[in-house]
């Protein structure tokens, strides 16, 4: 096991995630993982002490894989990071914009551009990651292409940005979720507004769902999210992710549970942890 303070991410070296391990937690070593099971292994391993692991973004919405991956995981949540994302056009040294013909991404985030390069004129082709293809156009150099990516790929891999902040949407942003193998880590300041993030599945009785969730209207919790989920191939909308604000021990939170548990057959609290000021537009 690590004795290095360690946070794991997925992606290549330079992607968004990267930029995201490096502004929050710049006193760590970073870890990038080929897949997301790869970055959870990481942590649940101790190789990794955190994670930093995307989950919405304000465009592309959920990212589905992690919402599959959290529930089974055994990690708990301990904070969450909002991110703008700025995406730049950035080529091999000494390159020109008018020699570009060709803008190397991963679709998610060529679609996130697609006026912008359109209007520079440039076709598109699909990459597996946005950090990638800006390694990949380090170790292949070519004058007709150039790789969208966050400024990070273009430090860490020597490119030049020859177009800066090409997304089309300023409010694009990436929700991450920061993880932890610690089965019971300290519990936020009281100073903090919470946000607790839990999993359930309902029995299967007539209106369930509705039953289950009426305890947060009565008791005046705020949900702020609620996702369904398919489970082994099943059509049935019977397994939810969601979240509310305030913490478990909240006596108003604490008989929404009650109630919640009583109509449903699975419960588990993935995380209480400190809402983010961007929640409040800070």
């Amino acid at each position: 096991m690590s004795t290095l303070k360690t946070i794991a991410f997925q992606g290549e070296l330079g992607a968004n995630s990267h930029e995201a391990c490096r502004t929050y937690f710049p006193d760590y070593q970073v870890l990038p993982c080929a897949t997301f099971e790869e970055a959870f292994e990481a942590i649940k391993t101790g190789a990794a002490q955190l994670g930093m692991i995307p989950i919405e973004n304000s465009i592309a919405g959920r990212v589905a894989d992690v919402h599959h991956l959290l529930p089974a995981s055994g990690l708990k949540i301990i904070g969450e990071r909002f991110k703008p994302i700025r995406f730049q056009l950035m080529a091999n040294k000494g390159v020109t914009l008018d020699s570009v013909k060709t803008a190397v991404s991963m679709p998610i985030a060529l679609s996130q551009c697609r006026h912008s390069l359109k209007r520079l004129g440039l076709s598109t082709e699909g990459a597996g990651d946005t950090a990638g293809a800006a390694k990949a156009l380090a170790a292949k150099p070519d004058p007709t292409r150039a790789a969208v990516a966050p400024a990070l790929a273009a430090e860490i891999y020597d490119l030049d940005i020859l177009a800066r902040d090409i997304e089309d949407e300023r409010h694009n942003t990436t929700r991450f979720l920061v993880m932890t193998a610690d089965p019971a880590p300290p519990a936020p300041s009281f100073t903090h507004r919470c946000v607790t993030s839990f999993v359930f599945r309902v029995r299967n009785l007539p209106a369930a769902l509705y039953k289950a969730l009426g305890g947060f209207a009565t008791n005046g919790v705020n949900m702020t999210k609620l996702e369904s989920y398919m489970e082994n191939g099943a059509f049935t909308a019977t397994f939810f992710y969601a979240e509310v604000d305030g913490r478990p021990e909240d006596r108003s939170l604490a008989l929404a549970f009650d109630e919640l548990k009583f109509f449903s057959e699975r419960f588990e609290i993935l995380g209480v942890y400190p809402a983010d000021p961007f929640r409040d537009g800070k």
